[in-house]
C-alpha cells in the first residue's frame, strides 16, 4: 500500500510539473511569438492616435464671378459685335448648357451656338474668353490665406471643359482642387442631385460644408440640403461672412 501511495504522489508531482511548464511556455509564447499580439495592439493604438484629423468645414467655391471674372457679359458680346440682348435672342437656348454638362464638345457647340447655324471663329472666341479671365479683387489673397490655414477647398462650378483655360492662365489649383465641375459630372447647379453627389464624394455631412456662390438660387439649394451657404458680393463681404462662421483669416500681401 505504501508503494501505491508513493507511485500516486509521484504521478501527481509529474502532472503538476508538466502543467506549470506548459503554463510557463504559454506565457513565453504570448510575449515572444511573432507577430506579438500586445505589440500589434499597441501599434494600432499608436496609428489611430497619430492620424491627422480632417479640418472642417470643407469650403466649396463657385468660380465664375465668385473667384474669376466671367467674360460672358461684356467680352463675348463685343467679340460678336452685338449688344447682349441681341446675342441672347439669336444664340441657341440650350447649347451652352449642354456644353457645360459635357453633353457636347466644342465643335458641336460651334455648330449649335447660333440658332440660324451661322459660322464664327471658334478659336478667336476662345482667345477672347481666355484674355478676359482675371481674379476678382482680393480673391487670390483670400484663397491663399484659407489655403495657408489648411482649409480643404474645392471648386463647385457650372463650367465646360474650358475651365482648363482658367487653370492655365490663373493657376487656381495652387489654392483649390477642380473637384466638382459640371462638365465632368453631367449635372449643373442648382440641381440638388449635384449637391448630394458632392457631399457623398467628400464623405462628410452637409453641415460640414460651406458653399460660396454669387447666385442666390444656387446658395438656396445648398442651404436646403443642409449646407451652410454664403452669397458672394465681394472679397471684403465674404471675409466678414466667413468670420461670422468662425473662419477668421488674415490676408497676406501677394
Amino acid at each position: 500500500m505504501m508503494m501505491a501511495m508513493i507511485g500516486s504522489n509521484k504521478a501527481f508531482l509529474m502532472s503538476t510539473t508538466a502543467a506549470a511548464t506548459a503554463t510557463a511556455m504559454n506565457t513565453f509564447e504570448l510575449f515572444n511569438s511573432k507577430p506579438n499580439v500586445i505589440e500589434k495592439k499597441r501599434n494600432r493604438a499608436s496609428v489611430s492616435y497619430d492620424a491627422p484629423k480632417r479640418k472642417l468645414p470643407v469650403l466649396l467655391f463657385d468660380v465664375m464671378d465668385t473667384i474669376v471674372r466671367d467674360p460672358f457679359y461684356q467680352d463675348i458680346p463685343a467679340f460678336f459685335g452685338m449688344p447682349m440682348k441681341e446675342l441672347l435672342e439669336c444664340k441657341h437656348p440650350t447649347a451652352w448648357i449642354e456644353f457645360e454638362k459635357g453633353l457636347i464638345d466644342e465643335d458641336e457647340l460651334a455648330r449649335k451656338f447660333f440658332i440660324d447655324g451661322r459660322e464664327f471663329d471658334l478659336e478667336g472666341l476662345k482667345d477672347c474668353i481666355r484674355s478676359g479671365y482675371s481674379y476678382l479683387d482680393g480673391m487670390q489673397e483670400l484663397l491663399q490665406a484659407l489655403r495657408d490655414d489648411n482649409f480643404e477647398i474645392h471648386a463647385f462650378t457650372n463650367y465646360p471643359i474650358w475651365y482648363k483655360m482658367i487653370e492655365d492662365k490663373l493657376k487656381l489649383s495652387a489654392y483649390l482642387s477642380w473637384t466638382f465641375c459640371s462638365c465632368n459630372t453631367g449635372k449643373r447647379k442648382p440641381d440638388p442631385e449635384f449637391y448630394l453627389e458632392v457631399v457623398e464624394h467628400l464623405g462628410v455631412e452637409p453641415c460640414d460644408c460651406v458653399f460660396i456662390d454669387d447666385r442666390p438660387s444656387n446658395v438656396k439649394c445648398a442651404v436646403e440640403i443642409g449646407m451652410r451657404g454664403l452669397c458672394f458680393e465681394n472679397a471684403d463681404s465674404l471675409l466678414k461672412d466667413l468670420s461670422h462662421l468662425g473662419i477668421n483669416v488674415s490676408l497676406p500681401n501677394i
